[in-house]
């Protein structure tokens, strides 16, 4: 159920819809809402939860980490509990110094396990747990094989998140051509959704092969929508490349005209990202627009705070 603008249900009383919550445009007003109910019941674990994964999306990983923790501690066999949680310990662990993160990453790795142990159906969770073996040096708990094996598990279930998983594998083990064809393979597999196009040109951004990228990109534009995250996500790799930034612009002021968010994707990082857009393009009135249109939404989003401040000067 979709809840546009900033509407937030009746009262505390209500059941909590994770899905509805995570994606009003609001994110302060779903905060409130989250809250009342968990001042109601403590004992809460879903509004734990839900407000977990609404701090992660302004990145108070603090916040984010505690409302995670006591979800998983209320309910120890949820697998998505875990898995958030692991997520937020790795969204504190790229923020804090190295000898800090080295502690925190092993508690992402234990909770990722933990979520795969969960639940064998959930996907996401050994996306996560591929992602962290992919990416994460062998004295910290890395293992590429672990990885290759997460994704021939996940292949009878969701072939092309499978190629998805193989695709990374091979980019970080250095071979271009095997993940380039994993990611086609991804695309044909889904049936053609756009947002595995959007993976792909976020695979050209990294190797500097940018007018694939664009080309791709192009191609997401025209592909099958599952929602609208590939707007979002396809115009945040040109803003990252740098690379034609009024397709850029078009493509994140259409996602926010669909009022259909994702909670990859909230409407006020959108605001942030079309400020940041006009920032770089010196249109400084602009881009004040946009840093205040993402704060009505998120005030304490600090990024969007810094970025005001820094045109307003």
């Amino acid at each position: 159920m979709h809840l546009p603008g900033g509407r937030t249900f009746e009262s505390p009383d209500t059941p909590i819809n994770p899905q509805a919550l995570l994606h009003i445009a609001n994110v302060d007003s779903a905060l409130r809402d989250v809250d009342a109910r968990i001042h109601q019941d403590q004992g809460n674990a879903q509004a734990h939860n839900v407000a977990c994964r609404l701090y992660f999306q302004i990145e108070n990983w603090d916040e984010a980490i505690r409302t995670c923790e006591k979800a998983a501690a209320l309910a120890p066999q949820n697998s998505e509990f875990h898995e958030w949680l692991g997520r937020s310990y790795g969204l504190k662990a790229e923020n804090v110094g190295a000898l800090r993160a080295f502690t925190l990453v092993r508690k992402v790795k234990a909770e990722f396990e933990r979520a795969v142990s969960l639940g064998k159906d959930n996907v996401m969770a050994h996306a996560d747990l591929a992602e962290f073996y992919i990416e994460a040096p062998g004295f910290m708990g890395g293992d590429k094989a672990k990885a290759r094996k997460l994704a021939e598990t996940v292949s009878n279930r969701d072939a092309a998140e499978a190629h998805y998983m193989l695709a990374r594998l091979e980019e970080k083990l250095g071979d271009r051509n095997k993940a380039e064809a994993e990611f086609k393979s991804a695309i044909e597999t889904s049936g053609n959704l756009a947002h595995y196009w959007v993976d792909l040109a976020g695979f050209y951004r990294r190797a500097g092969r940018l007018n694939d990228m664009e080309a791709t990109i192009n191609k997401a534009r025209e592909a099958r929508l599952a929602d609208g995250i590939a707007r979002f996500d396809g115009a945040t790799v040109l803003l990252q490349a740098g690379r034609n930034f009024p397709a850029a612009v078009e493509m994140f002021r259409q996602y926010l005209s669909s009022e259909k968010f994702a909670e990859d994707g909230p409407a006020f990082l959108a605001h942030y990202h079309l400020g940041t857009l006009f920032e770089k393009q010196g249109k400084a009135q602009d881009a004040a627009r946009e840093y205040r249109a993402a704060l009505a939404l998120a005030s304490k989003y600090r990024p969007a705070q810094d970025a005001l401040a820094r045109v307003s000067r």
